[in-house]
């Protein structure tokens, strides 16, 4: 499993011009989920998110995490991130979890992620997602699983 996770002082997802997940500050996660992630990796990388440390305390250190500041999280399905770029022109995506196997887990994903943290938003899986963000920092980093 990847995550791309934002610090984000706001961020939205839109399908079909209507919103359907958005936080003010906190993370914006794009998760990739591989052909062998089973639920064990969504547990693992859930509780690595709400702990990873990248917010400022008062001494201006990234030693805060989403859950100490009370953030929001704005979790975005998105397979590409589960591609193969090793080689080539074209990304392969054999690496990716088929579509079925993959929402499972993404709908397992979010549930826990709902029992672990109060402010939780989506996007929805396999839509056509338009997604907004203010990435504050930049902010920017891949977890794996």
């Amino acid at each position: 499993m990847k995550a791309l996770i934002q610090r984000v002082s706001h961020a939205k997802v839109e399908v079909d011009k209507k919103i359907t997940g958005e936080i003010a500050q906190g993370l914006l996660v794009f998760i990739g989920i591989e052909k062998y992630d089973e639920q064990s990796e969504m547990d693992k990388m859930i509780k690595r998110l709400l702990s990873y440390r990248i917010f400022y305390d008062n001494d201006e250190k990234m030693n805060l995490s989403v859950k100490d500041i009370n953030g929001g999280v704005l979790v975005v399905s998105q397979f590409t991130l589960a591609a193969d770029t090793h080689s080539g022109t074209r990304p392969g995506f054999s690496t990716a979890k088929p579509p079925l196997e993959a929402q499972a887990l993404y709908d397992y994903f979010l549930l826990q992620m709902d029992k672990a943290h109060t402010q939780v938003a989506s996007g929805i899986f396999g839509a056509d997602m338009q997604v907004s963000l203010t990435n504050d920092g930049p902010v920017t980093f891949m977890l794996s699983c």
